[in-house]
Parts: C-alpha cells; structure tokens; sequence
C-alpha cells in the first residue's frame, strides 16, 4: 500500500451531527482509507455545543457548505472519495461535479435543480422548516416526534428515540428553502453539473421507506445524469429509511459503498 492513503470524507446531513458518522470512520479506516468526517460551518464538536449553540448553525446555505468542504479538501494530500447523506449527499454531488473529489457516494440526496417530484411524505418531513418562512434565517429543531416520520419510519420506536437522542442537533433552513426554489432560479445554488463527461464514478442510494427522499427523488436524480457518460449508479435498500446511516442496519449500506469503491477501481491504495 501506498504511504499516502486515499481520503474519505463524510458529510452530514440536516439535523445529523457529524459524529453520527464514528461508526463508517472506524470501518474505512479498517478497509485502509485516510478517512474524516468534518462538520458544517458554525457546527460544534459535540451534539451538546451544537444544540446549546442553534445560532452558530443558522443562515447556512447550500454554496457556504461548499466553500467549507472546499477548504478542507485543500488541506488533503489528494482528492477525497465523498459520502454523503440527505443534504449531505447533494453537496457530494455538487462537489463531485466541480472535480474536487474522485467518486462520491450519495445516499438519499436532498433533490437537486431539475428534479421535479414533490412527495406529500417529503413535505411532510421537512413542514418544521417550511410551516415559517422566518426559519429561512434560523436554525430548526426536530421533535422526537418529527424525527420518527422522517428519520425513523423503518425502525422501532426505541431505537427511533435513542437515534433521537444520540445525535440531533438543530439545521438550517436556508438549504431547504433554496432546494424548493430551485427549479425557478437559473443560478441557484442546488444546481450540479450533471452533465460533466469527465467526473469520477457517483452512487445513488435509496431507501425504499424514505420519507424525506423517497425513491421517486433518487431516481428522478438519476435522470438528471443521462446527459453523462461518467459512471452513475443506483442502489434500492429494500426497507430502509432515512435513518439507514445511523441506525442498527448502517453496516450494509457501508459495506455496500465499500464493495462499490472497489469495483469502481477507487479502493484504499493511493
């Protein structure tokens, strides 16, 4: 193996803390990979600053996360391979399709422009954010309650409420309200370079019990793509939710980009 190992990075979603990541840290540095998972901008280092802080979180749109990420990725010794999650995902593919990474995994990515399908779950999911047009400048909570819809619909209620408890913290509203408007807004921000013919490999995920993105988004995301002859991929888990990276099945969904890396030629070795 090379000395310089190639880098992972994680990225977080909404209302996800980025420490919810530690398990998939600890099994790609086991694979080999130099992998981090940093926060967003105005993030804390733990759940509890996050939460005590919301005011640190809020009136963070899609191109400041980008810009963050973009910095980090300067610090590394080569491109990273990125995994993203919900939000998370979408700025893997937006990142992907600036060239900054060599292959991204993206799984259950918010929607990008030109993904029209609008689901009454999805709406119901993100309705903390939208029910006030205020929480485009604030940060947003989740209810134990509104975390079960969203997130964890696929698993038991204790294991929802532990979910809850271990790693939420406050999101910013701004990326929500700038993925709905995105569709009437020739430069928004939520815009990925779908056609670039010469980006490294992209995996779609999904989780059939999404609420937040249901399939119906993920493959609507994939069509997006059709223009590009760079490799896109899709995955259905069957009976998964948005939880799916943190719950008591992560290890599946993480194996499953492991396995895919490989064959995409994008293993540990530099």
């Amino acid at each position: 193996m090379s000395d310089v190992r190639r880098p992972v990075v994680f990225i977080h979603g909404l209302w996800l803390h980025a420490s919810s990541w530690q398990p998939w840290v600890d099994l790609f540095e086991r694979a080999g990979y130099a992998p981090i998972a940093p926060g967003w901008p105005g993030d804390a280092d733990t759940v509890e600053e996050s939460r005590a802080h919301p005011e640190d979180i809020a009136d963070k749109g899609i191109d400041d996360v980008v810009e963050h990420y973009l910095a980090i990725f300067r610090t590394l010794p080569r491109k990273p391979i990125l995994v993203g999650h919900s939000f998370g995902g979408m700025i893997s593919e937006k990142l992907l399709g600036l060239d900054a990474a060599d292959g991204a995994v993206a799984i259950d990515a918010a929607q990008i422009k030109g993904v029209l399908p609008l689901p009454l779950s999805s709406l119901r999911a993100t309705l903390p954010v939208f029910k006030n047009p205020a929480n485009k400048h604030h940060a947003v909570s989740l209810t134990k309650e509104q975390f079960r819809y969203s997130f964890g619909n696929a698993v038991s209620d204790a294991e929802s409420d532990e979910l809850y408890e271990r790693w939420t913290i406050p999101a910013p509203g701004k990326p929500l309200f700038e993925a709905a408007a995105a569709n009437f807004s020739l430069h928004s921000p939520a815009k990925v370079a779908t056609d670039n013919e010469a980006r490294g490999p992209l995996l779609l995920v999904t989780g059939s019990e999404d609420h937040t993105v249901p399939e119906v988004i993920t493959k609507s995301t994939l069509k997006q793509y059709r223009h590009s002859s760079a490799v896109t991929e899709l995955v259905e888990l069957t009976g998964r939710g948005h939880s799916l990276v943190i719950d008591s099945g992560w290890e599946v969904v993480a194996k499953t980009a492991l396995a895919w890396l490989e064959e995409q030629g994008l293993g540990p070795d530099a």
